[in-house]
């Protein structure tokens, strides 16, 4: 992976922010050392405080092999750990890596080729969701279909084109210097707003469904609605700061939490009976609706490809346990804003 002569690829700066990931980082680092990419390559690991042995993991990988360095990033956020680690990069294209995934193979070269043929300022493809145990295999199910996380381009698209951000994403240093890099105000979603100022500037982010990029969601159900309740948080900022650049399906969980909230209401007050004449014409046909929605969590779950049968019984709690959880995040953000509001489902202090 050292500078060829006869390359005319230019040299890569991988960055990949680190919190509590002892049990991924091993993978996600060997999946960057093992690309095969003919120009000079670098892996910088911005290191939070953690406290599963993720830090002695990175320090042995770091040891091992002369291409990964390490930076400390005690703000712990997404945003600040890139930052810090592109501002330490010494290579002009920057090819952002979670801890939690892993590059298919020839990734690296296949980005930075459509890079600079489309001549986008960011490129990005395919997040591919997989798990090991039942429960992370039904969560990483329910990620890849579009009933899960919504209409995407990188949850599937076919075909090439611009796009509106970019999964991770492989961008020229140049770039980011030009929109003033990560937002460090932006806790959650700064990938959307990072190529959002990078649109705005005149450049074009690039969709290539050649990429692709195998992520492993969240293992249990309370640390994926931890996930979700704090992504919906985050948005709810972004569609307030700019409400004519988001699409109407980010509203959806919202109002689906008000519906089942309402209709719950509604029913209970039933009971009481001078109310019960009036309220059930609105408590039937509600409850029907809700019927029907998780009729149709249950139907996509059983067409949901490779799950056992006991894993499609899991699936529409997983779907539900997404919606709401970003529902309420999203209600939380929008009536009251984000506070404090971090993803915690890595934090065990």
């Amino acid at each position: 992976m050292q500078q060829s002569s006869s390359s005319s690829l230019p040299s890569v700066s991988y960055v990949m922010p680190v919190l509590n990931e002892a049990d991924y980082l091993a993978s996600a680092v060997n999946a960057v050392l093992a690309q095969r990419y003919p120009a000079a390559t670098e892996l910088i690991l911005a290191l939070a405080h953690s406290t599963d042995g993720t830090a002695e993991i990175a320090e042995a990988l770091a040891a091992a092999d002369p291409r990964v360095r390490i930076v400390a990033n005690p703000a712990r956020d997404i945003s600040a750990g890139l930052n810090t680690a592109i501002a330490a990069a010494i290579h002009p294209v920057i090819v952002r890596v979670d801890a939690h995934s892993e590059l298919s193979d020839n990734y690296t070269e296949t980005a930075v080729r459509s890079l600079l043929s489309s001549g986008a300022a960011n490129v990005g493809g395919i997040m591919q969701a997989r798990g090991k145990t039942p429960v992370q295999r039904v969560i990483a199910a329910c990620y890849n279909s579009p009933a899960g996380l919504g209409g995407g381009a990188y949850h599937g698209a076919e075909k090439a084109h611009p796009a509106d951000s970019a999964y991770l994403g492989v961008f020229w240093r140049d770039a980011w210097q030009l929109v003033g890099g990560f937002d460090e105000t932006v806790r959650r979603g700064e990938d959307w707003e990072f190529n959002l100022r990078i649109r705005l500037a005149g450049k074009t982010v690039w969709f290539n469904p050649d990429l692709r990029v195998f992520y492993s969601p969240r293992s249990s159900f309370a640390a994926l609605a931890k996930q979700f309740f704090a992504t919906g948080v985050w948005r709810a900022m972004l569609v307030k700061r700019h409400p004519k650049l988001h699409p109407l399906r980010y509203f959806v969980p919202g109002l689906l939490v008000l519906f089942l909230a309402l209709t719950a209401l509604v029913i209970a007050l039933t009971a009481i009976p001078a109310l019960t004449p009036v309220l059930v014409w609105v408590s039937v046909p509600a409850l029907l609706i809700c019927l029907l929605y998780f009729a149709a969590l249950t139907l996509t779950a059983c067409r949901l490809p490779g799950l056992s049968l006991r894993e499609r019984l899991l699936a529409p709690f997983s779907f539900l346990t997404m919606h709401t959880a970003w529902g309420l995040g999203f209600l939380r953000g929008f009536c009251f804003g984000t506070g404090d509001t971090v993803d915690r489902s890595r934090l065990s202090v």
